[in-house]
């Protein structure tokens, strides 16, 4: 999850929180154009065009709802040559969701084989159980439309055949990495080792002696009476929330948010001094405006006047997207 962000096809890459902050790594691998998705993503360089999605890690967030979005935002930035980075914190679940979704999309591959190419390029990317059932739903009922809809929108063939053999070529590695067993596909049983430690490889703790209850030993005024919840829950293992309140405020959706016309609230704005683009999804209004709003502390620039200063100049030329229907516009690039 360190070891920065990685490649898996030309011109996408999938990293952590870390390696987005990093302008090192964005130098050295030309990203132009960030998608972030986690609970508080926000923009942060200002001569970089973002997407920010406020999603949780969580077996119910939906997160099939953005994949059109997401489709639209890192296939119109490799059409144009640039190199979009997806990232959620640890560079696991989320993001990895995001770029299985998008490999489906432009190529013939199923789910399991777009999530075995991403794992030859990224060892760790393990999509929690929630995830990967919304990305088996996702191929068996809106996989051929969103397939048709990307070929209308953008019928240049110009990544086509040269993502298909990227994929053949990822997908070789990753048999040979399993075969060597420097791989693995998040199934390792319990107290074996995981190759690349995202498993559960159980615990050395030797578990606690439990002392048996004697009726004499028990104060009669302190008896529990019997309950059928406490009762299921510990037989199955699973610990119940103690409210509705609690998940929604987990998943981050505390409230209905507000519809737009196509079934997705969104903000934009475009920094006329970086010259980056942001757009943010998900969340309230007010948290979707400050996750779009240029960063607090800008990227460093050879200009010594303070932001604003009418000397201040812009080192990177931006772009002006127009989105009709929530999605982006290649030609008004």
């Amino acid at each position: 999850m360190g070891n920065g962000m990685n490649k898996v096809l030309p011109g996408l890459y999938v990293g952590n929180y870390r390696d987005s902050k990093d302008p090192v790594q964005l130098d050295k691998y030309k990203i132009t154009h960030i998608l972030s998705i986690h609970d508080a993503a926000r923009r942060i360089h200002s001569d970089k065009h973002y997407l920010c999605i406020m999603a949780s890690d969580s077996p119910d967030q939906n997160l099939t709802q953005y994949f059109s979005l997401c489709n639209d935002f890192i296939h119109a930035a490799r059409l144009r040559d640039g190199n979009v980075l997806i990232h959620c914190l640890a560079g696991m679940s989320r993001s990895v969701t995001v770029a299985v979704a998008y490999i489906m999309s432009v190529t013939p591959l199923t789910w399991r084989e777009a999530l075995k190419v991403v794992r030859a390029g990224r060892a760790v990317a393990n999509p929690n159980l929630g995830f990967q059932r919304q990305l088996q739903d996702f191929e068996t009922y809106k996989l051929v439309e969103e397939r048709r809809r990307l070929k209308e929108r953008y019928p240049s063939l110009a990544l086509a055949d040269r993502d298909l053999a990227e994929c053949r070529v990822m997908l070789d590695s990753y048999q040979t990495m399993l075969n060597q067993r420097t791989i693995c596909e998040g199934k390792c049983a319990m107290g074996r080792q995981c190759p690349t430690g995202v498993c559960r490889t159980g615990s050395k703790r030797q578990p606690r002696p439990r002392r048996p209850s004697t009726s004499s030993g028990e104060s009669p005024g302190l008896k529990r009476s019997p309950s059928t919840l406490s009762t299921a829950s510990t037989a199955s293992g699973y610990r119940p929330r103690s409210s509705p309140a609690g998940l929604y405020s987990y998943t981050g959706t505390p409230s209905r948010p507000t519809r737009s016309a196509s079934g997705l609230s969104i903000t934009r704005i475009t920094d006329p001094v970086g010259g980056g683009t942001a757009m943010a999804v998900g969340g309230t209004e007010y948290s979707r405006r400050r996750a779009a709003s240029a960063p607090a502390t800008p990227a460093l620039s050879p200009a010594s006047s303070p932001p604003g200063s009418p000397h201040r100049t812009s080192h990177r030329p931006g772009c002006a997207w127009t989105i009709p229907n929530l999605h982006w516009d290649p030609e008004s690039m």
